[in-house]
This record gives C-alpha cells, structure tokens and sequence, in this order.
C-alpha cells in the first residue's frame, strides 16, 4: 500500500467536500462545500462495521473528515497514530488500526526486530489506553530470502510481543500486500504464508489484515478464503481491482457478496475503505457505505 503511486504517503487528491449527488440521499450540496450537518446517515443495517482510512482523502482536515465519518454511519478511521486519539474520541471514533513501523524493513528480519518490537510495543500501550482494536505489522520484503526463513523469524519475533498484546487487548494484524503491481518483492503475498505465521505464534492477538484488493491481485478466490480462513482474519480493507479506486461497478470485486461472506463467518471487527477516489472523495466514501452495509 505505501508504495502504490497513489499511496498512504503521498496522495494528494482532490479535497472538496462538494456533494456530487451520485449517491441519492446521502449527501446535498448547495454548490458550497458540504458539511457533516448536509450529510444523512447512510448505514442501516450495521452487521458490518465499517472504518476508512484517511491517507485516501488528501487534505480534507481530520476534524471535518471524522464529523463526515461520524455522520454516514462510519464507526472509525484507519490508519493514524496516537496524536489523532483524542480527535477520534471527540466525534466517538475508534482508530481501527494504528500505525506502528515502516512496511519493507519489518520483522522477516532479525536485524529489525529490536527497533520494530519497539515500535509496536509503544503503539499497543496507546492503542490500549484508549480502548482501541488493533496495531498493524510488516514483515517486510524478501530480498532473496526464503519464505520459510521469513516466516521462522516473523514467528521469533511476534511471540517476544504477544504476551503484550494479549494482556492489553490488542491484536496484532500482519498485513497481506501484492507483490505483482504495487509492492515488488514484498514477502507475504499469500494467504497460507501468514496463515502459518498465525499458527505456529498461536495467539489469539496476532492475526492478519486480509487486504481484499491486494488477494485479488495474487490468488483471487475471495470469498472461499474468508471462509476457510476467517478465524485468522482481525481486519479487512476494501479497494477495487484493477487500480484501488471505488469497489462499484467499475471494477471485478462484488463487494455486497464479498461483505455478506463476512458476515456469515460471525465476524464482529472493522471493515475499513481504503481505496483512492477517482471523482468526488466523499460521494465516492458515501457509496462504498451503502454498499457494504449488507
């Protein structure tokens, strides 16, 4: 995700809050930026708990963007860090995962390990104090090792934290990247690597943020994964394939089937947005929520 040419980092989209009209009732515009009082609630039925992440709505300032959030029905924002915590807290956000170290120098190596552990020990006590899921992790890129000797010092490493995170509450989500187009010779970018990861730490506070976008790229078979796998799952993105824009239908992914999968499984965390928009951000954000709220 970071390294996508419209990434986390660097995107900078387009950042009015006019109301384009696409999504019928869920936004007015008057031809002056939209505010969250023009904005109705557009989740009603609620079996999935929907979060975004806010790298992909450029410069629309937090507080506007969480009081927008906070009306569409929107429960949290992805993807930020502790100094975010008590903005989300004044609209009655969680931050459904929080940032911790860098994504192609992470924990397939020994040699990261001690500033990585680091990095997601301080992010778990703040994740804790303020009550919220889940810490995210990398293993980082190969660099011509072998998947089994990223996968054993991925293990190494996560059992030295897991203890923590079992005793604050916290779990940890190893996140699944493509490898194909935008995260070359990334190391988990397929589900059984980081299924065996889970195994073998064997907590219950270390599983994997399942990027549907990203499965889509590598092996597909989406909803058949979820199934077979969803006790390994602690959090999903969304996106639409190809070019992680808007999970409409312009793209492959039948999302209302994908989130209907998801909900059989009893799955009870966050489903966070995390695609870029091609046209009107909070239009396109508002229709992602009428989609997925199955």
């Amino acid at each position: 995700m970071k390294k996508d040419k419209l990434s986390r980092r660097s995107f900078i989209g387009n950042t009015s809050l006019m109301a384009a009209g696409a999504v019928a009732g869920s936004l007015t515009g008057t031809g002056q930026a939209a505010k969250a009082d023009n904005i109705k609630r557009i989740v009603k039925i609620g079996r999935i708990n929907q979060s975004v992440s806010k790298w992909c709505y450029g410069k629309i300032p937090l507080d506007e963007f969480c009081a927008v959030s906070m009306k569409m029905g929107i429960k949290a924002i992805d993807l930020l860090g502790p100094r975010d915590f008590p903005t989300l807290k004044k609209y009655g956000l969680e931050c459904s995962l929080v940032n911790t170290h860098g994504l192609t120098k992470g924990l397939n190596r020994t040699g990261n390990h001690k500033e990585c552990l680091a990095k997601i020990r301080s992010a778990i006590d703040a994740t804790a104090e303020y009550e919220f899921p889940n810490v995210i992790t990398f293993p980082g890129n190969r660099a011509g090792m072998a998947d089994d000797v990223g996968i054993d010092n991925m293990v190494t490493a996560l059992k030295q934290v897991a203890g923590h995170a079992e005793k604050k509450k916290v779990t940890i989500c190893i996140e699944y990247l493509n490898s194909k187009v935008n995260h070359k010779d990334y190391m988990f970018d397929k589900m059984a690597w980081g299924v065996e990861v889970c195994k073998r730490v064997g907590s219950d506070r270390v599983k994997i943020l399942y990027d549907i976008y990203h499965a889509q790229i590598m092996e597909g078979d989406i909803i058949r994964t979820i199934r077979n796998y969803h006790e390994y799952i602690g959090h999903y993105h969304t996106g639409g394939n190809p070019g992680r824009n808007e999970i409409d239908e312009t793209q492959e992914l039948y999302y209302p089937a994908i989130m209907r999968a998801i909900v059989k499984t009893g799955y009870k965390g966050y489903v966070a947005h995390e695609f870029v928009p091609k046209r009107d951000p909070l239009t396109s954000l508002a229709n992602a929520v009428r989609i997925c709220d199955v």
